[in-house]
């Protein structure tokens, strides 16, 4: 089984002392956030094949890491870094610092063990630096990947899906600065992601596409983001593990999230897991690192 962890929450920026009590107590229990009965997961070496961690600041978690190391498990690191103003971005590393947190990844545990999502991509009308129209990603993504070349092989992105509440979190930022978000035309993101992919081809990657194959191009792949076989290449051994995606065009292959919805402080205005970032606060200042699971009213 590959563990998640995950991509409801940032567990390496704000919750590696859970993490690392729940490895060595050899389970955690997870909220169904379908409103089912909770569910319990086993972390044990013979139970887990591997880890895929997303986060968007993985120092914290460099001790977590170790023990996971230490306990032969392969691990991907899927590491968020986009370079957008803080009005989009309250408390999220500033580029030139996560930039650097891959670079010492790569360096550590290899370059298959690291992925930089460029996600998502969000276009925002204004005048001077509140400007993020094609150019402006064009200019950004390059300045990131010729900084991450030989670091990583990979660049995920994504076109910004307009779920509910991320339009209601991206309306109220917006309107704080006076400014204007939208999400691309096809053809518009087409020649975006077109560009991208070129760019990134310069500085040996390849560019893929998360969970939208109604906007991929001839340059441009669909991604797994949990990948059995980049996570096979960091164990030096075979992982199995079935295409299962989470919803149409995901080609993630199977996996058991442990993280919890409403739970990241990071307070970024596109968050599709955040509903409330002033709950999310509260949540996390609340934090039992002890409890069994990151949901609050969840027990065994």
């Amino acid at each position: 089984m590959i563990v998640s962890a995950s991509y409801r929450t940032d567990i390496p920026a704000f919750y590696g002392e859970w993490f690392r009590e729940r490895l060595r107590a050899g389970h955690c229990m997870v909220a169904n956030p379908y409103g089912s009965r909770p569910y319990r997961v086993a972390l044990t070496a013979d139970a887990v094949d591997g880890f895929v961690f997303w986060t968007r600041n993985v120092a914290p978690f460099l001790p977590a890491l170790e023990e996971v190391t230490a306990r032969r498990l392969p691990f991907i690191v899927q590491y968020t870094a986009t370079g957008y103003p803080r009005e989009w971005e309250r408390a999220t590393l500033p580029a030139d610092a996560a930039i650097a947190q891959m670079r010492a990844l790569a360096t550590a545990y290899g370059q298959r063990a690291v992925v930089w999502r460029y996600d998502p991509i969000l276009f925002a009308d204004g005048m001077g630096a509140d400007c993020m129209d094609a150019d402006w990603h064009r200019a950004t993504f390059r300045r990131m990947a010729q900084a991450l070349a030989g670091a990583v092989d990979e660049a995920v992105v994504s076109i910004l899906a307009p779920y509910r509440k991320t339009m209601r979190n991206l309306d109220r930022a917006a309107q704080h600065r006076g400014l204007a978000w939208r999400v691309p035309e096809p053809e518009e993101s087409a020649l975006l992601l077109g560009d991208l992919a070129q760019i990134a081809r310069e500085s040996g990657m390849r560019l893929t596409l998360c969970a939208q194959p109604d906007r991929l191009t001839e340059d441009v792949a669909p991604a797994a983001c949990i990948d059995a076989r980049r996570l096979s290449d960091v164990a030096g051994r075979d992982i199995m593990a079935r295409v299962k995606g989470n919803r149409p065009g995901c080609l993630c292959a199977e996996s058991r999230d442990i993280g919890a919805y409403d739970t990241c402080p990071h307070g970024c205005a596109y968050c599709y897991a955040v509903a409330d970032h002033d709950k999310a606060r509260a949540t996390h200042r609340a934090h039992d690192p002890d409890a069994e699971s990151l949901s609050p009213a969840v027990t065994s």
